[in-house]
């Protein structure tokens, strides 16, 4: 081989070689890519796939029902109940206008409005809620792809409006709205399933994958309420019934066990439908006024200023004491609402029997040792605050409590006269829920019970827990001091149970009870003078009270006093309805 061709041969063979070097390294690069990208990486581009179709869903939990006494049974107020979303993806309509032609008949509503929201550029729409299951199957029978529905359970309530205030309602998101329904939200509502969920590319998933991972949800606790359907039904009846006799616009009332704190019944009005809260233009219609609302209580306050200037031992119960018919305060009168006989000596029990502002100032006066001074204000507000619990919410398991106010013993102005007024319900404000709570303190001998409405709650598994009375304070007062004031309400009621309208005070039963009849505060400051709110406190029993009643009456339109003319026929009525009804025993003749 001649050396030119030896030398081509070599430059031939070498680009060869270099060719099939490069062409091994493409393929080891290849090769370590694919390596690199099916066994290094393979998690991570799994996951990244799969992540486009795996979508995670949260499977509701069964919300708790809600259920009362009824004598000696337990009986539903609160259930759930199967209905329907129609629901659309405007991604996969092809057709809006002919899609909201044929669904409008179904759903009803506007065809304009529905064909509006199949263009929506959202990937979810709703076009109806609480639909039954004939018409969901009938939109699922149209087979109209991106048009769909979907179960779900929204409460039922087999008792009406029944108790509506005390029970609150629940919005489209779920979450429990005033009442019990707020307080116990995250008991009743329980704990959301989770559903992860391979989807095909419309994004429905494909349940049967073997990838799905399910979380059972955990259903919401069973909650029986200590309320007592028929008396919540006779005092609603007997409410409304009388707000109206005396033209009141709104007002309330609720019955609570003295040895307890259960409410036994409780309602306001104007109220609500629960089932149709959406309906409800005025927000105040869903409060539970006697728990939310507090007021001056006027007079009602007389009874527990009684108390505690017999408690620290300023008075004896057999005590008389000059009245000389008003008192100047801080530039400011003190007189007396009604006329009674004008300046002279009077038995203590007078102070309830007749209502006398000035006799509560003199209860004050001789809290201080004589005068309204430091001390005086001191004490009464440590008896107003810590024994009472004023100015404190009381716990009760109810949606927006209120606490109300009482004013600083030793700071601001005027205020001699602001704690003379308070002695008789005005310059301070509490809840009727408060002022029954005390009472009740006061009658069964000195034990606060915190006011509930909640008996015993039930897991899934069927555990009860039973909700015991709880004891917030002891010897608020002590026994005497509250057969004392127990035995003053009771003349109260024999000096006055016909202007309350009854026509007697039936023998062998413990009955009393004190009027409230409280100027409204204008929002300047002041009083209007022709504007009144009524209240009654007051209990019934046998050989011992047993209800405490508190009745509210928003300016009602009586000749007379609103505390007597409007509240007072109202207290008549329930307290008959517990003696004829709830086994109320006489007592036991000597």
């Amino acid at each position: 081989m001649s050396p030119t061709k030896q030398s081509g041969y070599h430059q031939t063979k070498t680009k060869v070689q270099i060719v099939y070097a490069v062409v091994v390294a493409i393929f080891v690069l290849i090769f370590l890519r694919l390596f690199y990208l099916q066994v290094i990486r393979y998690d991570y581009y799994k996951k990244q796939a799969v992540s486009g179709q795996l979508k995670q869903y949260e499977i509701p939990a069964e919300r708790g029902i809600i259920e009362a006494h009824d004598g000696d049974k337990v009986v539903p107020i609160v259930l759930n109940q199967s209905k329907f979303v129609i629901f659309a993806d405007p991604k996969y309509i092809k057709d809006p206008s002919d899609t909201a032609s044929k669904v409008q008949p179904i759903i009803g509503g506007n065809k304009t409005e529905i064909e509006q929201a199949l263009k929506s550029n959202s990937r979810y729409v709703v076009l109806a809620k609480k639909v039954d299951k004939n018409k969901s199957k009938a939109i699922d029978d149209l087979n109209i792809l991106g048009l769909g529905s979907r179960e779900e359970r929204y409460r039922t309530y087999p008792q009406g409006s029944l108790a509506a205030q005390i029970l609150g309602f629940v919005n489209d998101e779920g979450e429990g709205k005033y009442g019990v329904e707020q307080f116990l939200n995250l008991k009743l509502k329980g704990q959301a399933g989770e559903l992860r969920a391979i989807t095909d590319a419309r994004g429905v998933p494909l349940v049967a994958n073997k990838d799905n991972i399910v979380k059972a949800p955990k259903q919401g606790e069973r909650t029986v309420l200590t309320i007592d359907v028929s008396m919540q039904k006779q005092l609603e009846d007997i409410l409304q019934a009388g707000l109206k006799k005396v033209n009141a616009a709104s007002g309330g009332a609720f019955i609570m066990d003295i040895h307890s704190g259960a409410i036994k019944a409780m309602a306001n009005f104007p109220s609500y439908n629960p089932e149709e809260f959406f309906k409800t233009t005025d927000a105040n219609d869903f409060n539970n006024a006697t728990v939310s609302s507090p007021l001056e209580p006027g007079s009602i306050m007389k009874p527990l200023t009684m108390a505690a200037t017999l408690n620290v031992g300023a008075v004896k119960p057999d005590q008389t004491f000059y009245d000389p018919g008003q008192w100047v305060i801080d530039g400011a009168t003190v007189r007396n609402v009604q006329e009674v006989g004008g300046p002279g000596e009077h038995p203590i029990s007078d102070i309830l029997k007749k209502s006398m502002n000035t006799g509560t100032t003199w209860l004050l006066m001789q809290m201080g040792g004589g005068e309204i001074n430091e001390k005086a204000r001191t004490t009464w507000n440590d008896y107003m605050t810590n024994h009472y619990l004023f100015g404190k919410k009381t716990g009760i398991e109810q949606g927006y409590e209120a606490e109300g106010d009482v004013p600083d013993p030793k700071q601001g102005y005027g205020l001699n006269i602001r704690y003379a007024n308070s002695t008789f319900g005005q310059g301070m404000t509490a809840t009727p829920l408060q002022m029954g709570a005390a009472l009740a303190t006061v009658l069964n001998g000195g034990t606060y019970y915190r006011p509930h409405l909640v008996d015993y709650i039930m897991n899934e598994s069927g555990e009860k827990t039973i909700k015991q009375p709880e004891i917030v304070k002891k010897d608020v007062v002590s026994k005497e001091v509250g057969q004392t004031v127990q035995s003053f309400m009771e003349a109260v009621v024999r000096e006055n149970y016909r202007v309350y309208g009854m026509t007697e005070v039936k023998p062998g039963y413990t009955i009393g009870g004190k009027t409230g009849t409280a100027q409204i505060a204008k929002p300047g400051g002041g009083y209007y003078d022709d504007r009144f709110n009524g209240m009654f406190s007051g209990f019934i029993g046998g050989e011992k009270p047993e209800y405490v009643v508190i009745v509210r009456v928003n300016e009602p339109k009586v000749p007379g006093y609103a505390g007597s003319r409007g509240a007072g026929p109202i207290f008549a009525e329930l307290s008959a309805m517990l003696l004829n009804n709830f086994n109320i025993m006489p007592k036991k003749t000597q």
